[in-house]
């Protein structure tokens, strides 16, 4: 029985030698000149247009495209393989062709035709 007060003293001693006593002050974020200094921004955030409606186009040259027309009606991605990046196609105003790099697209989400033109292809009418 002797030795349970004797292990349990010596349990205790170990876990509090292992405390360290210095005082510790953490501080989350950045230093306070910095946080004092930043602007408040409680504007709206705006989220990007969400896809809304996918295609599948043939051209001419039966080749085939795929077209994720998105919500703003001003902009469209255009992918060239169906796993291939997307190009983010553009226009100034809803109605007028969106374009990028060397790449123009006219034509509706609702429509079953557009007209497309791509760098080494040349403009051609594709079907859905």
């Amino acid at each position: 029985m002797t030795r349970t007060p004797l292990l349990l003293a010596l349990a205790a001693t170990a876990a509090l030698a292992g405390c360290n006593k210095e005082n510790h002050t953490i501080i989350a974020g950045p230093d306070g000149d910095e946080a004092n200094n930043a602007p408040a921004t409680n504007e709206p955030v705006a989220l990007p247009p969400s896809i809304a409606s996918s295609k599948i186009y043939r051209c001419k040259d039966n080749s085939v495209v795929y077209i994720d027309w998105l919500s703003d009606n001003k902009s469209a991605n255009f992918r060239a393989k169906q796993d291939a990046t997307p190009v983010a196609l553009t226009a100034p105003e809803a109605g007028k062709p969106m374009t990028a790099d060397g790449y123009s697209l006219s034509g509706t989400p609702g429509g079953k035709s557009i007209t497309l033109e791509r760098p080494g292809k040349g403009s051609q009418a594709c079907n859905a």
